[in-house]
């Protein structure tokens, strides 16, 4: 599946809603260096296990009201979202391995 841009206007039915599944949602910024350097592990994730979530990307400048909802205090932020609710948070860069046995535990 590919990834998804998520904004504060498509927050609830992109991530909210009970069918929406597995969401992992990653909060980032354009200027954020870290960020970028995890842009290609959630593409490789996303062509691994892509079948069984939704990757989406919400950039924290343009999106304020959604990360300041969930707390996003630092960036690269990931949330993972099962049916409609937070259920996983993780800040900062982390390798691939690492990431792919945390979203593994939400499948």
């Amino acid at each position: 599946m590919a990834m998804v841009e998520i904004s504060d206007q498509n927050f609830g039915s992109e991530v909210e809603s009970a069918d929406a599944g597995t969401v992992l949602v990653d909060f980032w910024a354009p200027w954020c260096g870290p960020c970028k350097m995890l842009a290609p592990i959630l593409e490789e994730i996303d062509a691994e296990i892509g079948d069984k979530l939704k990757i989406g990307k919400l950039n924290v400048d343009n999106n304020p009201e959604s990360a300041g909802r969930f707390g996003v205090m630092s960036i690269p932020t990931l949330m993972v979202f099962k049916n409609g609710e937070m259920v996983a948070k993780m800040t900062g860069l982390q390798p691939k391995e690492q990431l792919l046995e945390w979203i593994k535990e939400y499948l």
